[in-house]
């Protein structure tokens, strides 16, 4: 293997059975290419069928579409039951889809939409899908986090939704945090079941759509800003394809790049900020989220 961690160094995935979240662009679009580009047949998990069928026609290998829209359960609870329908088994499960500083809104359930998409919905995800990975040696599920889960991050439990007031970009910091602390006590609860593993990454500062939301003047800078300090998605998929495939990779692991600030360059191990690694509150959102979400984990 290099010592600079590329697509190249993706192992063969023929057999493999890979669901990725919001698939049709960006980084899901690039994880998914390389994944099916090496054997694995990929579930492209999008909202719009038609962007994901337009998308599935620019990858190489076996690839399909499954409606998902993560701002309803409803629909959540569909895909799950089709996948449980079409696919016998699920070994790669990339919950990347996700939005970043939106204006303030809600998911159809009445979740503040960062917090319900980003976390709440993949939460209810995992949980139904999780049936299909616990049997399956060497399974993973990779969640995205992102730098943002250090800014003005926290989960607050006293104002979850946002309904007293709203910061778009603590809001999304407290979405990326929540992510982070699903994986780390996913991986503690699996950890008693077999071979599962629960991982995350984030892409460092990676140029997609994703960035149309930036707030004011981060909006007006960005065309002279990201050039300098981004990289493409294809680079920023780079950490989620190593915690999907490396076989080095060690449940409750968190990959990013290697590049000062962990914007830009090559996967490898990094760590995530000291409040995500607090049991007890990682605890008490694993409840607040089975109960908001109706889905309950295997003990």
């Amino acid at each position: 293997m290099s010592e600079k961690w590329t697509e190249r160094d993706v192992p063969e995935q023929t057999g493999r059975v890979a669901v990725v979240t919001g698939a049709n662009t960006g980084l899901g679009f690039e994880t998914a290419r390389v994944l099916a580009e090496h054997g694995a047949s990929v579930v492209l998990a999008v909202r719009d069928v038609e962007k994901g069928k337009r998308a599935a026609d620019r990858i190489s290998g076996d690839v399909t579409v499954q409606q998902l829209d993560l701002t309803s359960l409803e629909s959540v609870r569909s895909a799950a039951a089709e996948l449980h329908a079409t696919q016998p088994k699920i070994d790669l499960l990339i919950n990347n889809a996700g939005v970043m500083y939106t204006p303030k809104q809600t998911t159809r359930d009445g979740f503040e939409l960062q917090f319900g998409t980003n976390h709440l919905g993949h939460f209810a995800l995992t949980g139904l899908l999780l049936d299909l990975l616990l049997p399956v040696p060497g399974s993973r599920v990779v969640t995205v986090s992102s730098v943002g889960h250090r800014i003005r991050a926290a989960i607050h439990f006293d104002d979850l939704q946002w309904e007293r007031s709203y910061s778009r970009v603590a809001a999304y910091g407290q979405s990326k945090l929540a992510n982070l602390m699903f994986t780390y006590e996913l991986q503690r609860r699996l950890a008693r079941h077999g071979s599962t593993i629960a991982v995350a990454a984030h892409p460092g500062t990676s140029s997609t759509e994703l960035i149309r939301n930036l707030p004011g003047p981060l909006s007006a800078m960005a065309p002279l800003v990201m050039p300098l300090i981004s990289q493409s998605a294809a680079m920023g998929a780079l950490p989620i394809l190593r915690a999907a495939t490396d076989p080095g990779v060690v449940g409750g692991q968190y990959y990013g790049p290697d590049g000062m600030g962990e914007t830009r360059g090559h996967p490898k191990v990094v760590s995530s900020s000291q409040q995500s690694h607090d049991v007890a509150t990682q605890q008490r959102l694993w409840a607040v989220s089975e109960d908001l979400t109706g889905v309950k984990f295997p003990d």
